[in-house]
């Protein structure tokens, strides 16, 4: 049944990865006017090229993680099947 999800997933991705491109663009558009430095750019400052590939690492993990999320709740709703896995419960050791 799993087999089914890889659709939404593939779409999903897509539409994550190109959400995450405008939301990270607009961010850095509020802190430099400039387009983000490339880390190969030789005229750009070391921490202006850390912090934009910081802050684009940090802004598509976290619009991925919630266009993922939405898509398998979708799933769920629309085919009543969970399309990831179950987390195990975790024992807890006295001590």
């Amino acid at each position: 049944m799993k087999i089914f999800y890889k659709p939404f997933g593939i779409v999903a991705g897509v539409i994550g990865a190109r959400l995450g491109r405008q939301v990270f663009q607009g961010l850095w558009g509020s802190i430099d006017t400039l387009t983000p430095p490339e880390p190969t750019a030789g005229d750009a400052p070391l921490g202006k090229v850390v912090a934009a590939a910081a802050l684009e690492a940090a802004t598509m993990a976290a619009i991925g993680a919630v266009v993922d999320r939405m898509a398998a709740r979708s799933f769920h709703y629309l085919f009543g099947f969970w399309p990831g896995k179950k987390r195990k419960p975790q024992i807890e050791v006295a001590g």
